[in-house]
C-alpha cells in the first residue's frame, strides 16, 4: 500500500479489526519512511447493490447516503453514531440475507422506518415527513396520532385498558 503522503510503497500494519459484523477489515498502517498513519478498509468485492428508485432508474447502493438520511432526521436527537451505525449494518445484513442483487428504494425506506420508530420517535417522523413527502400538517398529525396508538399496547402485545379509559373520562 502506498503512503498517501510520501509515496513510499512500504508499510505495516499498526492494528486491525473487522467492522460490519465481520464482512469487512478495519487497518491502521504506519508508513516505513516518513512514519505517517492511515487506514485501509479491505471488503469483500462482491456484486453491488443496486436501488431501484420510484422513477424507475436503477443506481448503486451507497452506504453513506443512506447513513446521511438517517443522521438528518436524527439531529439533536439523543441518538449516537454508532447507533445509527447499527441501524444501517442492520438494513445491510437483512438485505444480503436476502441475497437479491436489486431492492426498491421503497423497501429500504421501510426498513428505515420501522428501526426509527423503535430507536427514536421524533427521528422516524423526520424521516417518515421526507420519505413520504408529506404536503401538510394534518399528515404528520395522523403519523403521530398512529404512533400514539402503537403506544398504547405494551409490550406482550395486550392492549393499554386504562389509556383507552382515561381517553372515555376526559371526553365524558
Amino acid at each position: 500500500m502506498r503512503c498517501p503522503a510520501c509515496d513510499h510503497p512500504e508499510d505495516r500494519v499498526v492494528d486491525s479489526r473487522t467492522i460490519r459484523n465481520g464482512r469487512a477489515i478495519r487497518r491502521r498502517r504506519e508508513c516505513a519512511s516518513c512514519g505517517r498513519r492511515f487506514t485501509t478498509y479491505e471488503s469483500i468485492d462482491e456484486e453491488p447493490l443496486r436501488i431501484q428508485k420510484q422513477s424507475g432508474a436503477v443506481e448503486r447502493y451507497d452506504r453513506e447516503k443512506l447513513m446521511d438520511s438517517v443522521r438528518v432526521a436524527s439531529a439533536k436527537r439523543p441518538i449516537s453514531l454508532s447507533e445509527i451505525e447499527a441501524l444501517v449494518d442492520d438494513i445491510e445484513e437483512e438485505l444480503n440475507a436476502e441475497d437479491r442483487r436489486e431492492v426498491s428504494s421503497q423497501r429500504i425506506g421501510e426498513m428505515v422506518m420501522e428501526r426509527l420508530r423503535a430507536l427514536d420517535q421524533v427521528a422516524y417522523v423526520r424521516f417518515a415527513s421526507v420519505y413520504r413527502n408529506f404536503q401538510d400538517t394534518s399528515e404528520f398529525t395522523e403519523e403521530v396520532q398512529e404512533l400514539l396508538r402503537r403506544q398504547r399496547y405494551d409490550s406482550d402485545g395486550q392492549v393499554d385498558l386504562f389509556s383507552d379509559a382515561d381517553d372515555q373520562q376526559e371526553t365524558g
